[in-house]
């Protein structure tokens, strides 16, 4: 814990099976949000053991500072199967949540039996689960929270963003089957009881929100999950002068749309009014590849595969602008790193992304058909090369709203609140967005 008072801050018991300073995305947003919150409160982290290792190099001492759980014995059967039965491939995404769904509680099962007894005693102001962000996932620690009078906190939860219509191929693509009957989840035993328990919950999204039962949303606070380190996004694009330089960068998926992108922007890649930046590894690489050719723009794209941190960083601030044209992303943690870096999101008015790109912080082009999704991003591109002066006052804009209000220090401040609110510190339910 860094330098706070323990005796005038809530001890709070985080419970992130998922967290890790090595990888990315949920194992990320669970270490960074604990790792933050350790400088305004009294923190103890429980955690899977894969973590163990990566958090003792990042200064932690394990026993005081985090507790490593072994769930090993189911955990990694799981993973396993995982695997297999998404062929390694990255796909399949709601298919892994199920089976994590299923191997989960036995997680839970040895935190309470390791913490049960403190937590009866009263030690702990506070539990707050942080991962899974999944909402599919109940909590058998809730209701036993709820009985021990200590408040339980659940969130930031988020997931599940509808796949759009007109978008099978890429669902097909993506060998998300189970999508279909993915809202069976809402019946799912415990899931009622694990949200009727919760002292509050937080949603990373506004789908989630519309997800919880209208009866107990009056314990919903909305808060966007992801959040930026500035020590990792320390540089600032320069807005280079020449042909619109854009990038992409994520996984090279059917959901993310870099073959849109691609034909999007063929004509002005073709005759040398915009370069493009493609960051990222995925199925669809050598097919983007062979798209590029075919179109004569080899050129004026750059395929970078799989780039660390520092290197993505270095080559995004080479740019003026992300161009994402993702269908369904359920947080759009890309999209606040390129605003923090001073880079002007273009983006599909949906889901994530479209919480973060507020008016004025970006462009956003409607969700349709995917021939109409094209034509819309080759528009929008084409008016942006015509206009290449708006982007530096819209992109030290978005960085400037993303240094206000998405830092992990500032989320953990946000989270504080929360805690208040439980603890009757404050009378008002937070607004924080």
């Amino acid at each position: 814990m860094g330098n706070v008072n323990k005796a005038s801050v809530p001890k709070v018991l985080l419970i992130a099976e998922a967290a890790n300073p090595e990888w990315v995305s949920v194992p990320l947003v669970g270490w960074s949000l604990a790792f933050a919150l350790r400088n305004i409160c009294d923190v103890h982290i429980v955690t899977q053991i894969r973590n163990r290792d990566a958090i003792v190099r990042a200064g932690l001492v394990e026993g005081r500072d985090f507790t490593a759980i072994d769930s090993e014995a189911l955990a990694r059967p799981a993973w396993k199967l995982g695997n297999i039965l998404r062929m390694g491939e990255g796909k399949s995404w709601t298919l892994l949540q199920a089976i994590n769904a299923a191997s989960y509680p036995y997680f839970e099962h040895l935190v309470w039996a390791r913490f049960g007894d403190r937590i009866r005693q009263g030690e702990f102001d506070i539990v707050h689960r942080i991962t899974p962000l999944s909402p599919t996932i109940s909590s058998s620690i809730a209701g036993k929270c709820h009985k021990a009078e200590v408040p339980f906190i659940l969130g930031p939860l988020n997931g599940g963003v509808p796949w759009p219509k007109g978008f099978d191929a890429e669902r097909i693509r993506e060998r998300e089957w189970l999508s279909y009957v993915r809202s069976a989840y809402k019946i799912m035993p415990g899931r009622r009881s694990t949200l009727a328990k919760a002292a509050a919950i937080i949603v990373g999204s506004r789908h989630t929100e519309s997800e919880i039962p209208e009866s107990l949303r009056d314990k919903t606070i909305y808060m966007p999950e992801n959040a930026i380190n500035p020590e990792r996004f320390s540089k600032v694009t320069t807005y280079p002068k020449g042909p619109l330089r854009a990038c992409f960068v994520g996984r090279m998926v059917a959901y993310k749309g870099p073959d849109m992108l691609l034909e999007a922007a063929k004509p002005l890649l073709r005759d040398g009014r915009m370069i493009l930046d493609m960051i990222g590894d995925g199925p669809l690489l050598e097919g983007l590849k062979a798209q590029a050719v075919a179109d004569g723009t080899t050129d004026a794209v750059r395929f970078h595969g799989w780039v660390e941190h520092d290197g993505v960083q270095n080559i995004m601030t080479n740019c003026s602008l992300l161009a994402f044209p993702s269908i369904r992303e359920f947080g759009g943690g890309v999209v606040l790193e390129a605003m923090a870096l001073g880079l002007v999101p273009l983006i599909v008015d949906y889901a994530g992304p479209s919480e973060l790109v507020k008016d004025g912080l970006g462009f956003k082009i409607r969700l349709d058909s995917r021939p109409q999704v094209i034509a819309d991003f080759r528009q929008e591109l084409e008016q942006i090369v015509k206009s290449p002066t708006i982007l530096p006052k819209i992109g030290k804009a978005a960085r400037q709203h993303v240094l206000q209000m998405f830092t992990w220090d500032k989320k953990a401040q946000q989270v504080m609140q929360v805690y208040d609110w439980v603890l009757s510190r404050q009378d008002e339910k937070p607004d924080l967005f």
